[in-house]
C-alpha cells in the first residue's frame, strides 16, 4: 500500500509539473476522438459499454476538466471552451439516450453528475450544458421508453430550439465570455456539427430502422441550415462530404454483379424514408439483389436531398465528392473495362442512376463525368479528348447487340435531363455552322427572314419513285391530302400550306406502299402518333425553356465548303440507322427512340438538320434523311425476292402486337426492320408537324 500511495504521489507530481494549455488541451481532444471513433469503426452493436475503452476516456475528459479549472483560476480553460463550443455534452446526449451501447445512458448520466459536483465554478445555468442534463434527467424518469423512442427525441432534439428552456442570466464575467462564445442558441453555432457528423453517418447504417432514420434526418437539419458560413464550415471543417461519397460507394459495391439488366431497368425508385417503413412499396419488387439495389438508390435519393438543401458551397463540395468518389473511382474503371458482363450490368446501373439523380449539383458533375465540358466542333479523329465519352458512345455500336441497347438506352435518359451541356456536347456544337447545307443554296424567307430551300412544284418529289402520288393517297386508306388548311389561310400565305404537307408527307409516303402494313390494322395510323408527339414536345419545350435557343436558324456565311462531320454521336446513330433491316428488333426501337427525342427538342438548328428533307447537302454530309432514303433503296431491292411480302409483313406485324402467337418465318429479322422504319417514319412526320409554327398547321 505504501508503494502504491508513493507512485499515485508521483504521478499526480508529474501531472502538476507538465505544460498546462497545449498538452491537456490536445489530450482532451484525443479522448474525444476516441469516444466519437468508437461509433465509426465498431461492428457490434451489442457489446456493453464497460467492455469499451468510452467509460476510461470520460473519466480521463473529466480529469482533464477538473485539473484544468484548479490552474486557470478565474478564467476559462480552453478544454471548458471546447467542450462547450463543440457542444460535447449534447453529443453525449443523444448517445445516452440511444442507449449504444447498451449501457451509455448510465454512463453519460454520471460524467454529468461530476462535471457538475466536481467543477468549481457554476455552468448549469449555461445553455449547452443546461439543456443536455436536463433531456437526460427526464429520460431517467421515463424507463419505459425504448432506445429508439429516446434516440428520435435526442436527435430531433439537438436540432429543435424550441424544445430548450431559457438559460438564466450569467452570473460572472468568466461565464459571460463562455457563453457569448458557445453560442446561446443550439443552432447558432455550426460547430455542434465537427463531433456529431460521424456519429450520425454512423448511426444511419444500424439495423434498427427508426435508429437510422432519426439520425438521417438530423444530419439533413444540419446541412439544411441557410446561411453560407454554416456551409463554408461543414464542407471544409468536417468529413461530412467524404462519409457522404463513401457511404455511397460502399452500397453501391454490395449490388451484386451477376443482377438482371431487365431488373435494374424495372426498378422504379423510391424515396429514401421509404427504406425504413415496413410498407415500402419496393417490397413488391423481390429480385435476387433488390434489397442492395434498393438501399443504394435509397440513399442516391438522400444524396439528392442534401445536395439540394444544402447552402451551394456545401452542394458542390457534396456532389464533387461523389464524382470522385463514385463515379470516377469506381463506375468509370468498370465501363473501360474489357468483360462484357460487367460493362452491360454497371452501364444499366448508371443509366437507372442518372434517371434517378434530380439535384442540380449532382447532375453537373455527373455530365461532366460523362461527357466532359468541350464545346468547340468535334473532330472525326478527335478519340481521345474524353476516354469515357468516346468509349459509351463507342458502346451504342458494340457487337453485343445488349451493351448497345443499355448504353443507347443511358444516352436517352441523359436526354431528359434538365441540362442544356448535355444537348450542346452531344449534337449542337457541330450544327452550329450550319456547314451541312451546300453554301449558297438557300434564298432567304421574307417571313421569318431566314434561308430556306425553294422546293418547285415540278422538281424534287415528284420526279423521285420513292414519292408517287403524295397528295392524292395518303397510304393509310384514305384518298384525301394528309393535311389541309382553310382555304383563307392558304389564300394568305399558300407556300407555308405546301411546305406543312411536303415535309409531313416526304416521310410519310418514304416506305414504298408494297411494304406498309398500318394501314392494314385499325388504331395502328399515323394520328396515333401526334398526340405522343404533342406530350413529347411539351416536355422539351419545358425542358429548354431557360436554355436561351434562337428563334430562327443562323445565316449561312458565304465561304468555301468544308468537310462537315455531324459528331461522334450522331455519326453512331446513322450508321444504326443504315443497318436498321439487319438489326435485331429491340435494338431499332432504341435507335429510333433516341433519334426521335433529338428531333423533338425545339432547336432550329437540329430541326432542319433531321427533319427537313428538302436541304441541299454539302459534299459528303448526310442528315437522317438522306439516311433513310439509302434504307429504302435497299429496302425495295431485297423485298422483290421475298414471296407474299406483304402478307408476312402483316402476319409479323400481328405478332408484335400480341395478336398471334409466333411462328417460324424466313427473313424475320428483316420484316420487323420493315416494320420499325415505318413506324419510325410516321413518328417523324408527327413530329415535324407538332413543331410547325401554329399558324402554319
Amino acid at each position: 500500500m505504501d508503494m502504491f500511495n508513493k507512485v499515485t504521489a508521483f504521478l499526480q507530481q508529474a501531472l502538476e509539473t507538465r505544460e498546462p494549455s497545449i498538452n491537456l488541451l490536445d489530450s482532451f481532444v484525443n479522448h474525444w476522438k476516441a469516444i466519437t471513433n468508437y461509433y465509426i469503426e465498431t461492428t457490434d452493436e451489442s457489446r456493453p459499454v464497460k467492455q469499451t475503452d468510452i467509460p476510461w476516456c470520460l473519466r480521463q475528459m473529466l480529469d482533464i476538466l477538473v485539473y484544468e479549472e484548479k490552474q486557470q483560476g478565474e478564467e476559462t480553460g480552453p478544454c471548458m471552451e471546447y467542450l462547450l463550443q463543440h457542444k460535447l455534452l449534447e453529443t453525449l446526449c443523444t448517445l445516452g439516450k440511444a442507449q449504444y451501447p447498451p449501457g451509455m445512458s448510465q454512463q453519460v448520466m454520471m460524467f454529468f453528475s461530476k462535471v457538475l459536483s466536481q467543477i468549481q465554478k457554476p455552468v448549469l445555468h449555461l445553455i449547452n450544458v443546461y439543456r443536455p442534463v436536463q433531456i437526460t434527467k427526464d429520460s431517467q424518469k421515463r424507463c419505459s421508453s425504448t432506445s429508439d423512442e429516446a434516440l428520435e427525441e435526442g436527435c430531433s432534439g439537438a436540432s429543435s430550439p424550441e424544445r430548450a428552456p431559457s438559460p438564466p442570466s450569467p452570473s460572472s464575467s468568466a461565464a459571460s465570455s463562455c457563453s457569448a462564445r458557445s453560442g446561446a442558441h443550439p443552432s447558432s453555432s455550426p460547430q455542434t456539427a465537427t463531433g456529431i457528423i460521424p456519429v450520425l453517418m454512423h448511426l444511419g447504417k444500424s439495423q434498427k430502422s427508426r435508429v437510422a432514420l432519426r439520425s438521417m434526418e438530423s444530419l439533413l437539419l444540419l446541412v439544411s441550415l441557410p446561411q453560407e458560413d454554416t456551409g463554408h464550415l461543414l464542407a471544409e471543417g468536417t468529413p461530412l462530404c467524404h462519409l457522404l461519397a463513401q457511404r455511397l460507394t460502399e452500397l453501391y459495391c454490395l449490388i451484386p454483379s451477376s443482377l438482371s439488366p431487365a431488373d435494374i431497368h424495372s426498378y422504379s425508385g423510391a424515396q429514401w424514408r421509404d427504406h425504413f417503413t415496413q410498407d415500402s412499396p419496393e417490397e413488391s419488387q423481390s429480385f435476387p439483389g433488390s434489397e442492395n439495389l434498393q438501399g443504394f438508390f435509397c440513399f442516391l435519393d438522400y444524396c439528392n436531398e442534401l445536395t439540394k438543401e444544402a447552402p451551394r458551397v456545401l452542394g458542390v463540395k457534396m456532389a464533387r465528392a461523389i464524382h470522385l468518389q463514385w463515379l470516377k473511382g469506381v463506375i468509370q474503371p468498370h465501363l473501360l473495362q474489357m468483360s462484357e458482363a460487367g460493362i452491360l450490368v454497371h452501364t444499366a446501373l448508371l443509366s437507372c442512376s442518372v434517371r434517378h439523380i434530380h439535384s442540380p449539383a449532382l447532375l453537373e458533375e455527373l455530365v461532366q463525368f460523362l461527357l466532359g465540358s468541350d464545346t468547340h466542333c468535334e473532330k472525326q479523329q478527335d478519340t481521345q479528348t474524353h476516354i469515357l465519352r468516346y468509349r459509351l458512345i463507342e458502346h451504342c455500336n458494340h457487337i453485343s447487340d445488349e451493351i448497345s441497347i443499355t448504353t443507347l438506352r443511358l444516352f436517352e435518359e441523359l436526354l431528359q435531363k434538365p441540362s442544356k451541356s448535355i444537348l450542346t456536347n452531344l449534337v449542337l456544337r457541330n450544327l452550329e455552322k450550319r456547314s451541312y447545307r451546300l453554301p449558297g443554296s438557300g434564298v432567304m424567307d421574307e417571313r421569318h427572314g431566314v434561308e430556306s430551300d425553294v422546293l418547285e412544284e415540278s422538281e424534287e418529289l415528284e420526279e423521285d419513285p420513292f414519292f408517287t402520288d403524295m397528295y392524292e393517297d395518303s397510304g393509310f386508306g384514305s384518298q384525301e391530302p394528309l393535311l389541309s388548311l382553310p382555304s383563307a389561310r392558304e389564300r394568305h400565305n399558300p407556300r407555308a400550306h405546301t411546305q406543312v404537307a411536303d415535309i409531313v408527307n416526304s416521310f410519310l409516303c418514304l416506305v414504298p406502299q408494297e411494304a406498309k402494313t398500318s394501314h392494314l390494322v385499325q388504331g395502328a395510323g399515323y394520328d396515333t402518333y401526334v398526340h405522343d408527339a404533342h406530350k413529347l414536345l411539351k416536355e422539351c419545350i419545358a425542358l429548354s425553356r431557360d436554355w436561351n435557343w434562337p428563334d430562327s436558324v443562323k445565316t449561312t456565311e458565304t465561304h468555301p465548303a468544308t468537310d462537315f462531320y455531324e459528331g461522334h454521336f450522331l455519326q453512331i446513330l446513322f450508321d444504326r440507322i443504315a443497318r436498321i433491316l439487319e438489326q435485331p428488333y429491340e435494338l431499332n426501337l432504341q435507335v429510333t427512340s433516341v433519334l426521335s427525342r433529338l428531333a423533338v427538342f425545339p432547336h432550329p438548328h437540329l430541326h432542319e438538320y433531321l427533319l427537313d428533307p428538302y436541304i441541299s447537302l454539302s459534299p459528303g454530309a448526310r442528315s437522317l434523311f438522306s439516311t433513310l432514303v439509302r434504307v429504302i433503296g435497299e429496302l425495295m431491292q431485297r423485298i422483290q425476292h421475298i414471296h407474299n411480302v406483304t402478307d408476312k409483313l402483316m402476319m409479323i406485324r400481328r405478332q408484335l402486337m400480341g395478336l398471334e402467337e409466333e411462328t417460324l418465318l424466313d427473313h424475320v429479322t428483316l420484316l420487323k426492320g420493315v416494320i420499325v422504319l415505318e413506324e419510325f417514319c410516321k413518328e417523324l412526320a408527327a413530329i415535324a408537324f407538332v413543331k410547325l409554327p401554329i399558324e402554319e398547321q
